[in-house]
């Protein structure tokens, strides 16, 4: 969101309020903490006190190398709801101290200090082991008074538009702050983007939408950002965060939130990993997760027939044919068309759904059925749902409904604990019946516009956590029934946190090269959010791969963290594509089956330091310029290069890091020692960039001179 009209101008319905200078401090008993009073002008005489707005601004340590900072205007303002349940941190590193001079007050935290300037203009410097890392400068807190303009008022938020676009017209208070920018310096992160995956020059609304994968909106939204001069920046809202990166004011990283208060906390860590293992200690860590998920998932796809001879023909089909199996998914259609959700099994189509599971169990499979929190009104739970006030109402008390989706559907109050409560007992007969997970579909159309909470949340703030709520009840009842470490989600939707909740998946993208491409970078900008595990739908969702482009998806499909055969109104089972496509999927099943060792290493890494399985390659090599930009390869866990082909012709640019690395299929040895560069291979669709550092684990375990065939 911008409020400025250029350098010296404001939009006209905006009026700007900015800290001058710095009045007074008080240091809190602890050493923990100080408070900043700045007023909007310079204070000469007593008479400046008067009629003049103060900005109160709070400097915390919430953890070790980590510092909080909340910015107010008026403190009389409730703060909304729901807000992140963020970890503290236990015997905190923290003291605050005056400069000899007088000149600054700093606040460390560990390794990682924020100096505030008492005299002169509004100046707060941060530093990780005395090395600058970024600052709040003069003009960079902002208070924006926004009069409301003839133009759109609130936005359609019911089918997931965003709403920053319109909501600056309606009117009302934000803050604000900007961070600086260094030359050269990059951001990343901000949830699972498929744009560019720089994120500097970008306008970013963090606002959950179900948008697909081929535009500025995204199912996942993480108001976090990693940048390369060694910091994270969280902002702790669970609002419509507006960012604007190097966009409104090019030297500096502008976030904004509606309302009287903004908090925000800084990760130090000055490596990116280091960084992460800092912000997840506070959002989340990954959950352990079973074994049998990181093998391979089938699925009926979505709208295609099927039945059980379908799905037993599939597996057994999977299994003839040497290509190993661990999951078995059932799409919407497992319950009748404008029922859902009611977690019933369609009886004509699968008269006997215990019978079946028995018999996908006994192939030493595991079950997955699709679920989503809308309550179609044609479902058997709708009347009892609305009767005891477990679904979303309006203002009026009506129940909010729409027919997007499904014809008259409501939505799960998951603030209410009672719906909550019912939502998973209706979940328990499908463990009853042997299912093991579920796909945890939608959770982001979650309207705003003249609704009201069981629970009292703010509309806004409501919008995004949504999702953390569904998925988090979810996941809990698998933890309650299957136990710690067996539980697994296929989740799409996200917010900050989520990640401890896996696993989530990319969304609805397009069967093309470029679509599998910008799915990548939608996971790598995941992954630099703080989340351990992504996977996508091999082959693409829309439409239906030509038998190359299946075979190249097969490979990225097989050496992400997860890896599952989806589609929409096709299948994706190798032989409809072609012989060879059978060849190369049991190929790549068999090399992912020989790196699991290696792979459940790497995840109990995401498990306790919020390692990512699958690495930008900044992350792993953060000294490396030439790995700062790159996003159509990453790494796998700490050792494996992975680099996609995303071209019919086989052609691939790698870059290789310093170091020896031997192709895991073909056996070449490539001696980058003396420095880091690329190389051009041209793969058939048997193999791909996957090159693993020379003395790892990874070769030792498919085998020094390669070869998965």
């Amino acid at each position: 969101m911008k409020f400025s009209n250029g350098y010296w101008l404001t939009r006209d319905n905006v009026t700007l309020l900015h800290p001058s200078e710095v009045y007074d401090v008080n240091i809190a008993e602890d050493g923990h903490s100080l408070r900043v009073f700045a007023p909007t002008r310079h204070i000469a005489s007593r008479g400046d006190t008067l009629n003049t707005p103060v900005f109160t601004i709070t400097l915390d340590a919430p953890a070790t190398d980590v510092i909080g900072v909340r910015i107010t205007h008026h403190g009389g303002t409730p703060t909304p709801t729901p807000a992140f349940p963020l970890m503290p941190g236990s015997e905190v590193d923290a003291e605050v101290r005056r400069a000899d001079d007088g000149s600054s007050v700093t606040l460390r935290s560990g390794r990682l200090e924020a100096r505030v300037r008492l005299y002169g203009p509004w100046l707060v410097e941060y530093f990780w082991d005395g090395a600058f890392l970024t600052a709040s400068t003069e003009r960079s807190v902002g208070y924006a008074r926004v009069r409301p303009t003839s133009g759109p008022t609130g936005g359609d938020y019911d089918d997931g538009a965003q709403p920053l676009d319109t909501h600056l017209a309606a009117g009302g208070p934000y803050v604000y702050e900007q961070l600086s920018l260094g030359p050269g310096e990059r951001l990343y992160g901000l949830g699972e983007r498929f744009g560019a995956f720089v994120r500097n020059g970008q306008a970013v609304d963090v606002w959950n939408a179900d948008g697909g994968t081929s535009s500025e909106q995204a199912y996942k939204n993480i108001p976090f950002l990693l940048s390369s001069q060694g910091y994270g920046l969280f902002v702790d809202d669970a609002g419509p965060v507006s960012f604007e990166i190097g966009s409104e004011n090019v030297s500096a990283t502008q976030f904004s939130v509606p309302g009287e208060t903004l908090r925000y906390e800084i990760y130090g860590g000055g490596e990116p990993l280091e960084v992460l293992e800092r912000y997840t200690a506070r959002s989340g860590r990954p959950a352990k997760l079973p074994e049998w998920s990181f093998g391979l998932w089938l699925s009926t796809s979505f709208t295609t027939n099927y039945d059980e001879d379908t799905v037993l023909s599939f597996v057994d089909g999977m299994a003839e044919r040497g290509i190993p199996l661990s999951v078995f998914h059932f799409d919407c259609f497992w319950m009748r068309g404008f029922h859902w959700s009611d977690f019933a099994w369609d009886p004509a189509t699968f008269p006997d759904p215990r019978g079946l599971i028995d018999k996908l169990h006994a192939r030493g499979l595991r079950v997955c059925t699709w679920i989503n929190p809308y309550i179609a009104e044609q479902s058997r739970l709708f009347d009892e749902a609305a009767d005891r006030g477990y679904l979303l109402r309006r203002a009026d008390g009506a129940i909010w409904q729409t027919d997007l989706w499904q014809a008259g559907m409501g939505l799960v109050d998951f603030t209410n604990p009672d719906a909550t409560a019912w939502f998973t007992d209706k979940l328990e007969q499908l463990l009853d019946d042997g299912v093991d997970c579920f796909k945890t579909d939608f959770g982001e159309r979650v309207p705003v516009d003249g609704v009201m909470w069981a629970g009292g949340s703010d509309p806004l703030r409501e919008h995004n956590f949504y999702t953390r709520r569904y998925n988090e009840a979810v996941f809990r009842l698998l933890e309650r029934r299957r136990g710690t470490g067996e539980a697994v989600l296929f989740a799409r939707s996200a917010t900050a946190g989520s990640q401890a909740f896996p696993v989530h998946w990319g969304g609805d993208c397009e069967s093309s090269y470029p679509a599998m491409a910008q799915c990548l970078r939608g996971g790598l900008s995941l992954a630099a959010s703080g989340f351990g595990y992504w996977s996508h739908d091999i082959g693409g969702f829309e439409g239906t791969p030509d038998p190359l482009l299946f075979k190249r998806w097969v490979a990225f499909g097989l050496l992400s963290s997860h890896s599952r055969l989806h589609g929409s109104n096709s299948y994706r089972v190798p032989w409809l594509f072609d012989d060879e496509s059978v060849d190369v999927m049991r190929e790549f099943a068999l090399l992912k089956d020989r790196l699991r060792p290696y792979l459940l290493s790497t995840a109990e890494g995401a498990r306790e330091h919020g390692h990512p399985m699958m690495r930008p390659m900044f992350m792993q090599f953060p000294r490396d310029p030439a790995a700062r930009d790159l996003d159509l390869q990453y790494m796998l866990g700490p050792d494996v290069l992975v680099a996609p082909v995303f071209r019919p012709d086989g052609a691939v640019d790698v870059y290789l890091p310093r170091g020896v690395w031997r192709h895991l299929i073909d056996g070449e040895v490539v001696d980058c020692a003396d420095g880091g560069r690329f190389i051009r291979r041209v793969y058939d669709v048997h193999s791909l960039g996957l090159f693993a550092r020379e003395g790892s684990v990874p070769i030792d375990l498919v085998g020094s001179e390669g070869g998965s065939r």
